[in-house]
Order: structure tokens, then C-alpha cells, then sequence
């Protein structure tokens, strides 16, 4: 028999909030005039997932360039935040609803702590996701399973027990790194062949299609 489904874990940017826009805003203000080579979109936004100052390593040709392309982007993002965070259409009421069969859930996220805090705060979800892991929490980041593991620890569950559930091939390798079973979300930035490289253990067009999931791994 499986094991009871007791946790489900969330990226938050690409999967609980639609923050895309803002991240490549940023990006914008981060290399203007900047005399390096520049990303362009689809290059950066590949990168979401990852932690910022492992984006910002690919292009700075020093440490200076790397803490001044870190600062006018952090700067950007923090003035613009809360006036553009807005969660995905349906994500309070599917949190509702896993909350209500009694599964615990939280967030792993390659976003700094603070700014993961304020973005399921200013969006009301916060009461359902009372563990944020985010860059600041681990020293090997996602791909790697150590954020993954640490949100098992913290809400008390092992890894069979639990779903990964998230929009790039960041979040499937930790996921299954990790060994828990992974869920693409193809509502966020990335394309279905893009998450596929991963490797999900199941897929959903929209957030709203999540209860059904649960329904078909519960019954």
C-alpha cells in the first residue's frame, strides 16, 4: 500500500505567486549600462530557481561587479514587490482545501527569506505555509535536495510522505533528489519540455487541477 500523503511542499515565484514579471524587471535595472555581457530574457529567466547571486556570477567579472549587480537588483525588487505580488488565480482556495484534509504544507524557494516572507504575507498565505525555506536557510541550493530535506525536518514528515510541487527543473531535481515525489506546474514561466528534463513524477495544467490529484493519490 502507499504511504499516507502527509506534506506538500511549494516553489513559491512560477508556482504559489506570479512574480515573472518583476524578476525580469529587475534583472533590467541590475545590467542597465553595465558594460558586460547582458542577458537576455529567455537566459534569465532559465536561471529562475536558482539563487540570485548564482544568476548574477554568470555575467560579473568580479566580486565588485557581482555585489553591484546584487545590490541594484535587490534594490529594484524591494521598492516594486508589494505593489505587483499577486498570487495565482485559485491558490487560496486549493491551499483551503489541502489545509482542510489536514496535509501541512511550506514553501522552498531560492528566494532570500525575507522577500518570501513578505510575498505569501502580502498575499494572504501565509496562515497555510508555516515553513519557509529559502536561500538563506541552506548552503547548497536547489538543484541539490538539502532545502528539500530541511522543509521535511522542520514539518516533521519524511520524504515518502510528501510532494514537491514546481514550475522548473530546479525544483523537480531537488524534489527527487530529495527522494519525494515531484509535481511539474506548467502555469509558470517554464514550457512542459523545459520541466521535463527533470523528470516529474506527475503534471497539472493549472493549480486548480491540485485537489483532483490529491483525490486520485488518496483514494
Amino acid at each position: 500500500m502507499p504511504t499516507k500523503l502527509k506534506a506538500v511542499l511549494f516553489d513559491l515565484d512560477g508556482t504559489l505567486i506570479d512574480s515573472i514579471g518583476l524578476i525580469v524587471d529587475a534583472m533590467h535595472h541590475a545590467f542597465e549600462a553595465f558594460t558586460g555581457e547582458v542577458p537576455d530574457d529567455s537566459a534569465w529567466m532559465a536561471g529562475i530557481g536558482t539563487p540570485l547571486y548564482k544568476q548574477l556570477a554568470l555575467y560579473a567579472r568580479s566580486p565588485e561587479e557581482l555585489e553591484m549587480l546584487r545590490e541594484r537588483y535587490r534594490a529594484y525588487q524591494f521598492v516594486h514587490h508589494d505593489e505587483v505580488i499577486k498570487e495565482y488565480p485559485g491558490t487560496t482556495a486549493v491551499l483551503e482545501n489541502l489545509h482542510a484534509r489536514g496535509l501541512v504544507m511550506g514553501i522552498v524557494t531560492s528566494k532570500g527569506n525575507e522577500l518570501a516572507q513578505r510575498g505569501i504575507d502580502i498575499t494572504g498565505l501565509s496562515k497555510f505555509l508555516p515553513v519557509v525555506i529559502g536561500a538563506d536557510s541552506v548552503t547548497r541550493h536547489k538543484p541539490e535536495p538539502e532545502p528539500v530535506l530541511l522543509a521535511l525536518e522542520k514539518l516533521g514528515v519524511r520524504a515518502n510522505e510528501a510532494l514537491m510541487v514546481g514550475d522548473s527543473p530546479h525544483d523537480i531535481n531537488s524534489g527527487n533528489a530529495a527522494g519525494v515525489r515531484t509535481v511539474g506546474a506548467l502555469w509558470g514561466p517554464f514550457t512542459r519540455e523545459q520541466i521535463a528534463v527533470a523528470k516529474p513524477t506527475y503534471w497539472l495544467e493549472n493549480i486548480g487541477e491540485f485537489p483532483k490529484l490529491i483525490d486520485a493519490l488518496t483514494a
